[in-house]
């Protein structure tokens, strides 16, 4: 692959050409020269568009697709293609398929059906067999295939020995094991923040405490333990204080927060919109400002789309009975530029790679191009016409945003939305 892009804003703190407008040539996938005016003297496929800004390339810690099992919902081939026409080179898979993502022969599968894309797909495998929350996977075998990191989507554990022998033994090969903070029995059937508008609207309310009481937990448990921890998607104040200490103390603890948790509160549930229910829920005003606060200072290491596309005879139903999750990917940029300058947010989607063991690749010359182009100030309405994604359960439908991704050059491989 040989390309020059003519005229880049480069947004990249680790490049010596951060915050310089210049040309960027890559040849046969390596940035081979970067200057202020470069002759197209071999007569390569020039890029070219209108106010073209270029950082490295774009990662999501945290996406689910479908396939195997939930193709209705979203295939691999086709989740890729979504993350490349959102600007992500890179995105962890979660292991909510069907069958479960716990074994090496499973992870073996992701890896074959990813093999040779431009979006590097990083699969996550269960850390109970089946996701039941009673048995440990084969955690090493999975390692050995290539899985990341060990999580039992949007289902806590709620052993607590269970967490403490996972984090034990994953410690054995450095692994990352990843705990969903809720605790069911104070959660019950709560499908919103339990707060004055779950009350308005008759809905049963899923109170903080729960998340609170697994995050303390789990942060014992890491103390005594030793281990790797990631917590994914926290939503309430109390969290961000409780990690924020953890990390005082060096415990080797990570953590994210969902984009539409920074952008939305829980009164923003006023009609059933059933894209509004997710996990965890909405939360207050002061949860949202401490979250933003919190990853402001760098207490909370990612920010994750959450992407889960979910098809419609599961959201156009009773908001009770409706399942949880909204895709994230295509507006991650967009929103994250309401939130924050253009290099906080480009900030925020680059972070979290090395604990996905992922290696950072500056725009430089002698390293692999891995790349996301992108115009920052264009505005735009989300359209459900506009979706990539199969399904389209967007939280973000009709919300106005900023910034329009132009697409990525990865693995030797150029994608750019049409």
């Amino acid at each position: 692959m040989n390309i020059l892009i003519k005229s880049a804003t480069i947004i990249d703190p680790k490049s010596e050409f951060h915050n310089t407008t210049q040309d960027v040539l890559i040849e046969n996938g390596t940035i081979s020269k970067i200057a202020n005016r470069i002759k197209n003297e071999s007569n390569y496929r020039e890029i070219r568009l209108e106010n073209l800004h270029v950082s490295q390339g774009w990662f999501d810690s945290s996406v689910s697709f479908g396939e195997p099992g939930f193709e209705e919902r979203e295939t691999i081939k086709n989740g890729l293609k979504t993350a490349a026409s959102a600007g992500f080179t890179a995105v962890a898979l979660n292991a909510n398929t069907n069958p479960i993502i716990d074994s090496n022969s499973d992870i073996t599968f992701i890896n074959t059906k990813s093999y040779n894309n431009a979006v590097s797909l990083i699969p996550i495998g269960a850390l109970t067999i089946g996701s039941k929350g009673l048995d440990l996977a084969e955690l090493y075998d999975m390692n050995s295939a290539g899985a990341v990191a060990f999580y039992d989507y949007k289902k806590p554990i709620s052993n607590p020995n269970l967490m403490k022998i996972a984090l034990q033994y994953a410690s054995s090969f450095d692994g990352l094991v990843c705990s969903f903070p809720q605790e069911n029995k104070i959660s019950g059937h709560g499908v919103m923040n339990e707060n004055i508008t779950s009350t308005t609207l008759g809905l049963k309310g899923n109170p903080s405490l729960a998340e609170e009481l697994q995050v303390a937990r789990d942060l014992f448990l890491l103390e005594y333990t030793g281990g790797k921890l990631h917590i994914p998607t926290i939503s309430t104040a109390t969290s961000v204080a409780l990690i924020r200490e953890a990390k005082k103390k060096k415990l080797d603890v990570t953590c994210s927060v969902t984009i539409h948790n920074l952008y939305y509160t829980d009164a923003a549930i006023t009609d059933f919109n059933t894209n509004f229910k997710v996990l965890p829920p909405l939360r207050t005003q002061e949860d949202v400002d401490a979250l933003i606060q919190g990853v402001k200072d760098g207490t909370i290491d990612m920010v994750t789309s959450d992407h889960n596309p979910i098809d419609i005879e599961q959201k156009r139903i009773e908001f009770d009975h409706a399942a949880y999750g909204s895709i994230g990917l295509e507006t991650a940029f967009g929103a994250l530029q309401t939130l924050f300058t253009t290099k906080k947010t480009i900030d925020i989607l680059t972070k979290g790679k090395n604990r996905f063991n992922l290696v950072q690749t500056p725009i430089n010359i002698g390293n692999k191009a891995n790349i996301t182009l992108f115009n920052p100030d264009t505005k735009y309405i989300v359209s459900k016409n506009d979706i990539v994604s199969k399904s389209k359960n967007t939280i973000f439908e009709g919300e106005a945003l900023k910034g329009k991704v132009y697409g990525i050059i990865s693995n030797n491989k150029t994608l750019l939305n049409q």
